[in-house]
C-alpha cells in the first residue's frame, strides 16, 4: 500500500529520520500525550468566521489591519475549498514513480489577480517570539507545492494569522490579539523535502537516529538496562 504523506510527517522526519522511518514503515509511532481540544475547536470556528466574509465579497478586520486589501480576496470556490480543508483529501500530488503520496489541508487562500496565497490560522497561549513563525516554514513550503503541482500559479509568500489571548473581559469573554506574519515560501524545498522522504521511505534499514531526538535516546539507553 503507497505511503501517504503530509506536512507533520515530513517534519517527523526532519525531526529524526529514524523516528519517521519506523512510523511509516513499521507502523511503530512515538509515544502519545493527551491532544487539547482547544486548538481544534478554535479552527473549526476561524474557518466559519472567514467564510462568511468570503461570501460576502469581504476580508475580515484582522486582515485588513495589516495593510492587506487592495488587490487581495478570499478565495470563493468553497466546494473546492472544502476538499483542500480536509484531513482525509487535502491538496494532493502522487510521486510518479513512487506512488508515494503528498497531501495538504489547507485553512484558507487568498487571491492576488491570478495567484493564490496560502493562508493559515495558529493559535497559540502566549505573544510570538521572534522565530515563532519559522517554524511552520517547510508547512508553507509544501502547500505551495502541492498547489503548483495541481496547475495553481502562487505568490512567492504565504501568510500566517495567530490569535492569541490578551485579556479576560468582565463579562468572561476572551480577547484575543492577532499578529499577520508574510513569510516567503520556496516550492523548490517543499519538492526537495518530499524526494528526501521518498529516500528514506525507499530504504530497507532505518537510518540513523537525529542526535537531538529524544525519544531514541530513551529507547537506546533503556535497552541496555
Amino acid at each position: 500500500m503507497p505511503y501517504k504523506l503530509s506536512p507533520t510527517s515530513i517534519n517527523l522526519m526532519l525531526e529524526c529520520p529514524r523516528c519517521f522511518w519506523l512510523q511509516l514503515v513499521k507502523k511503530i509511532k512515538r509515544p502519545e500525550g493527551i491532544f487539547p481540544s482547544l486548538p481544534g475547536g478554535m479552527d473549526m470556528i476561524l474557518k466559519k468566521h472567514f467564510d462568511k466574509f468570503m461570501q460576502r465579497g469581504e476580508l475580515p478586520p484582522e486582515i485588513r489591519e495589516y495593510g492587506v486589501g487592495n488587490g487581495y480576496k478570499l478565495f470563493n470556490d468553497k466546494a473546492k475549498l472544502d476538499i483542500w480543508r480536509s484531513n482525509q483529501k487535502g491538496i494532493q500530488y502522487k510521486d510518479k514513480t513512487s506512488g508515494i503520496l503528498l497531501r495538504g489541508a489547507v485553512d484558507n487562500l487568498l487571491e492576488k489577480g491570478e495567484k493564490l496565497v496560502v493562508l493559515d490560522y495558529k493559535t497559540r497561549g502566549y505573544p510570538l517570539k521572534e522565530d515563532t513563525h519559522e517554524h511552520y516554514q517547510t508547512q508553507m513550503d509544501i502547500y505551495n507545492f502541492l498547489l503548483r503541482m495541481n496547475g495553481y500559479d502562487t505568490e512567492n509568500y504565504a501568510y500566517l494569522l495567530f490569535y492569541y489571548p490578551r485579556e479576560i473581559a468582565e463579562t468572561g469573554e476572551v480577547i484575543f490579539d492577532t499578529k499577520l506574519i508574510k513569510i516567503p515560501t520556496n516550492v523548490k524545498s517543499g519538492e526537495s523535502v518530499f524526494k528526501e522522504a521518498i529516500k528514506i521511505l525507499n530504504l530497507k534499514e532505518p537510518p540513523k537516529a537525529s542526535q537531538d531526538c529524544g525519544f531514541c535516546k530513551w529507547n537506546t539507553e533503556t535497552s541496555l538496562l
